[in-house]
Parts: C-alpha cells; sequence; structure tokens
C-alpha cells in the first residue's frame, strides 16, 4: 500500500494541560519510537491525521512520518479516544522497516447473500468481527473478506478456512468460528450451545453432568 505523508512537530510539552492546549488548537499530542528511534514527544495536526486513516486501510494505513524533515516509515499504534466524543486524544506511531513482519488488526467482511439461510428465515452469527494478523507493512490487506453465499442452516466458516492473502498469516486457532448459520427457531440457550459447538467447548450443563 503506498504511504500517506503526515507532518508531526517534535519538541512538544508534556504533561495533561499542555497536552490540553495542545488539543484546543486542533493538535493531536503523539510519541514516536522503535527501529533506534528513542521515544520522541511529537504532535500532529488532527485532520491530517483523520484524513490519513479515514481510508480503506483505516489505523493500518503505512503513513511517511515527516518529523521535523526526517522520515520515518510508521504505523499508527495506540489510539487514545475521548469517551464521549471519540475522537483521537492521543496517538503512538511506531517505526516499522519494510522487510519486517508486524501484527495488525484486520476487519473480516462478510461478502455475498445467503440465500439458503434466508429462505429458513435463519441468520447469520459473526462472532469473528477482525482477525489477528501478521503480515510486512505493505502487505496488511484492508479486509478479509468472506463469502457467505454457500452456506445453509448449520454451517459454519472458520478460521483455518479464510483465504488469506500471499504473505499474510494468522496465530487464532484455526478451528475459531467466524461466521455460523443458524435457524430461527433457535433459543438463546440453544443458540449458546450452537456456539460452544462450534468452538468445541462444553455447555455448563453438560460439563456440569459429566462432572457427576
Amino acid at each position: 500500500m503506498p504511504e500517506i505523508t503526515v507532518a508531526a512537530e517534535p519538541g512538544r510539552p508534556t504533561g495533561s494541560a499542555a497536552s490540553r492546549r495542545l488539543r484546543a488548537a486542533g493538535r493531536i499530542p503523539a510519541v514516536v519510537y522503535g527501529h533506534s528511534v528513542e521515544a520522541t514527544p511529537v504532535s500532529v495536526d488532527g485532520r491530517d491525521l483523520r484524513s490519513a486513516l479515514s481510508g480503506a486501510s483505516g489505523v493500518n494505513q503505512l503513513l511517511s512520518l515527516d518529523v521535523a524533515g526526517t522520515r520515518h516509515l510508521a504505523l499508527a499504534r495506540v489510539l487514545q479516544r475521548h469517551p464521549v466524543r471519540g475522537t483521537v486524544t492521543h496517538v503512538d506511531f511506531q517505526v516499522v522497516s519494510r522487510d519486517e513482519v508486524v501484527s495488525a488488526e484486520v476487519p473480516v467482511v462478510l461478502v455475498g447473500e445467503a440465500r439458503a439461510v434466508e429462505q429458513e428465515k435463519g441468520m447469520l452469527q459473526h462472532p469473528l468481527t477482525s482477525l489477528t494478523i501478521h503480515a510486512r507493512p505493505g502487505s496488511i490487506p484492508t479486509a478479509i473478506e468472506v463469502d457467505v453465499s454457500g452456506l445453509a442452516i448449520g454451517d459454519a466458516v472458520r478460521v483455518g478456512q479464510l483465504r488469506l492473502p500471499s504473505g499474510v498469516t494468522t496465530d487464532i486457532d484455526p478451528e475459531e468460528p467466524v461466521v455460523v448459520a443458524a435457524g430461527s427457531s433457535v433459543t438463546g440457550e440453544e443458540a449458546e450451545a450452537d456456539a460452544a459447538s462450534a468452538t468445541g467447548a462444553v455447555p455448563d450443563e453438560a460439563a456440569a453432568a459429566g462432572e457427576g
């Protein structure tokens, strides 16, 4: 993915009061670290950051961070947000190398129409909405797509069945369910039992009976 340039101003004052003044001026307090770069307090323009991270790649957008004329390839990592407004109040920028493998959280998106499930008035349960993957920074996918068009009641798609792009791996249990096609008459307890069955877990009542 092509990187987006974001200018970061070094030498920002630290502390809660100074951070509030920065935010009031439309800037976001941040820290740059990684690859022999000593943790450096900086600030970035709030609008520039929102623009950079609002594309298809979201927070996994590869950035060219310009710190006083020195450019660093970086990813936005820990984004702290205001509890009410949801705006970013602080961000950590991790300096990365194009050749290293990094971890990222990628959304899992359902595509297609599960007509067989719809005809039976069933529903799709989507317990895994994002996936932790490992890839080089330029190869992080914007999303992992799951085609549900061939699903019928009782079917499930598991992590091991996902089609990951070349160079992308995951450590998540391959038996972890991503999407489950459930019937419309399933009660809350039955849905819990179905989910337990999909994950290989033992429902509480069955476990209790087994203990006896």
